[in-house]
């Protein structure tokens, strides 16, 4: 395989649990630096997923990092379970239980219903404490931690999709359900919401992101692979690809000189026929 990390690369990555995308942009970097024997590699991710969830990271690096925001507006999908009847701060596992409620008077239909009703369509969220939202300039989760009040704006986004794919009740409060979303939606604060609409309580115990824009997670490669694809590969060097690219843009201002002689030409002839 040849890479082109200077002009270039994507690696759709199904991040293991317990990864940060950071740890996954990280560990890629080091790995170009090692091989094409230079620091500045440019590497960057679209779309932050927890280190409790896996699924979907995709993963930029050189030139093409400038479409990271393209890359991170598609539609995205997730599996989720949800423990219902216990809160967390995070609202995930990443802290412990906090509180416990009633679960009991909660039913299929009870939960068909207020997702349906409630969490369709356009829905406004506040994003968890523990999250990289700035407040005062500062990412949340790091007042979060300090036990500090975290006061986050709701944040207006979109659920396509939401179904229940299984469900407990009545006998486990257990719910595992897909979401297709915009960009944005934080599952674990969904999670919360859901637990309040159904008066009680309720925390995400498992995430997957199975789906952003054409990607689905079926298609990606694990980090492992993808390691492993960096370590066997042959690379263009970064003069080669400087090279290239100064070709490259000769290539289309010769293109873009002929088009534009093309065009003059065609408008002389056009004032030419006016004249006759």
């Amino acid at each position: 395989m040849l890479l082109n990390p200077i002009e270039g690369e994507i690696f759709n990555i199904d991040k293991p649990l317990g990864w940060t995308s950071f740890a996954a942009v990280k560990k890629i970097r080091a790995r170009l630096r090692d091989k094409l024997k230079q620091k500045n590699i440019k590497v960057g991710h679209a779309g932050t997923l927890d280190p409790l969830a896996t699924g979907v990271l995709t993963v930029v690096t050189g030139r093409r990092t400038k479409e990271i925001e393209q890359l991170q507006a598609g539609v995205k999908e997730y599996v989720a379970d949800i423990r219902l009847g216990e809160t967390t701060p995070s609202f995930d596992m990443e802290t412990e239980v906090d509180a416990t409620m009633e679960w009991r008077h909660i039913t299929r239909e009870k939960v068909a219903e207020v997702l349906q009703r409630q969490f369709t369509g356009e829905i406004e969220q506040v994003p968890p404490s523990f999250s990289a939202c700035k407040v005062d300039g500062k990412p949340a989760y790091k007042l979060a931690r300090k036990g500090e009040d975290v006061n986050i704006r709701p944040k207006r986004l979109v659920i396509d999709e939401i179904e229940i794919l299984e469900c407990g009740l009545p006998d486990v409060p257990t719910l595992k359900v897909r979401v297709v979303c915009s960009k944005g939606t934080y599952i674990r604060a969904l999670a919360r919401d859901i637990g309040v609409a159904l008066e009680s309580g309720a925390h995400l115990t498992g995430l997957r992101r199975t789906r952003v824009g054409a990607v689905r997670v079926e298609d990606c490669l694990s980090m492992d692979r993808v390691l492993g694809l960096l370590e066997e590969a042959t690379y263009v060097t970064p003069q080669d690809a400087e090279r290239q690219r100064i070709e490259q843009e000769r290539i289309e201002n010769r293109r873009r000189h002929a088009a534009m002689m093309e065009a003059r030409q065609a408008r002389r002839a056009r004032r030419s026929q006016i004249k006759d």
